[in-house]
């Protein structure tokens, strides 16, 4: 599984004009899952990323996880994570998982995080999404579970 992992203010997301989920700080995590993952994936990536230090602590440096802080998760399903941009100028997708399985990974991620002690809010699998946030920092962390 791939990740793009924010941390942020606060974030939400949007479809036809209703805000489905909504977080404050915490962090916004894209996530799409890659043809040949399993729940292991899912699995290790929503331990890495809930304890994952990325949160400063009293002295400034970034030594709190999401969990230390009581923050909250929004997770948004990104298939474009998976681009293949290595030829000619239009990228292709064809290494992220088939969408039935895409979604249930997704699924599966949210529900490790919430399972973790996360109180995380989504997004929709394959809906036409509208995501605001406030990033915070900037932090921005990429993380494939095959390529750490």
């Amino acid at each position: 599984m791939r990740a793009l992992i924010q941390r942020v203010s606060e974030a939400s997301v949007t479809v036809d004009g209703e805000v489905i989920g909504a977080t404050g700080p915490g962090l916004l995590v894209l996530v799409c899952a890659m043809a040949g993952d399993s729940e292991a994936q899912a699995d290790h990536l929503a331990a890495k990323i809930s304890k994952m230090r990325i949160f400063k602590d009293d002295a400034g440096k970034m030594n709190r996880s999401v969990l230390d802080t009581g923050g909250g998760v929004l997770v948004v399903s990104q298939f474009t994570l998976a681009a293949d941009t290595r030829r000619g100028n239009r990228p292709g997708f064809s290494t992220a998982a088939a969408p039935a399985e895409g979604e249930r990974l997704y699924e599966y991620f949210a529900d490790q995080l919430s399972a973790l002690g996360l109180e995380t809010a989504k997004g929709r699998f394959g809906a036409d999404m509208k995501v605001r946030l406030l990033n915070d920092g900037p932090v921005t962390i990429w993380m494939d579970t095959e390529h750490p």
